[in-house]
């Protein structure tokens, strides 16, 4: 997910106020740039496709009814939709946790789904390596890695951006790909 600039923060708390005076093309506009976002975090909160669908239909219904409540003083507009799609797969979560107690046979598929102490120590471990790892990449390499792979940018996308034939963003990424599991391996 890409992190938003100042000017983009304040169009979409100018959008998300027209939606409040029941703006129909505003809220198209909000919806194009915020929910490709708004549904990553509900697919990372419910672990389903289906459901975190509902979830993102739900949010921006939700959207629409209380938009006139938004505040930019207090909060921006991709906050409170982020807020706003977080509790409502909070809700859909503890939804499905009340149908599997209403049914006690069920309750064999509850599954504890938190690491262990020991696997958050061992993941932990593991993202320093990474993020060391990482570090030893050239500065733009490592821009280019980190969009790729944590934001799901494309080559196209990345060549782009900094202004390299699209032949070179692809060896950037296969040649600091190599360096990291280089890296990784000598340090485990």
């Amino acid at each position: 997910m890409s992190v938003t600039s100042a000017p983009e923060h304040e169009e979409l708390n100018q959008l998300l106020m027209q939606c409040g005076r029941n703006d129909q093309k505003a809220f198209a506009e909000l919806y194009r740039r915020t929910s490709s976002k708004l549904f990553g975090v509900c697919l990372r909160m419910v672990r389903d496709r289906g459901d975190a669908e509902e979830v993102l239909q739900e949010t921006y219904t939700a959207a629409w009814r209380r938009a006139a409540s938004f505040d930019s003083a207090k909060a921006s507009a991709i906050t409170w939709l982020v807020t706003l799609s977080r509790n409502k797969a909070i809700d859909r979560l503890r939804q499905h946790r009340v149908e599997l107690l209403d049914e006690p046979s069920r309750l064999e598929e509850i599954v504890d789904e938190q690491p262990t102490p020991a696997v958050e120590a061992e993941t932990s471990q593991e993202h320093r390596r990474l993020e060391r790892c990482l570090d030893e990449l050239e500065p733009q390499q490592r821009s280019s890695v980190r969009e790729a792979f944590f934001t799901g940018a494309t080559y196209n996308e990345l060549a782009t951006r900094c202004k390299v034939p699209l032949g070179t963003m692809k060896s950037w990424i296969r040649r600091s790909l190599m360096q990291l599991r280089t890296c990784l391996d000598q340090s485990a």
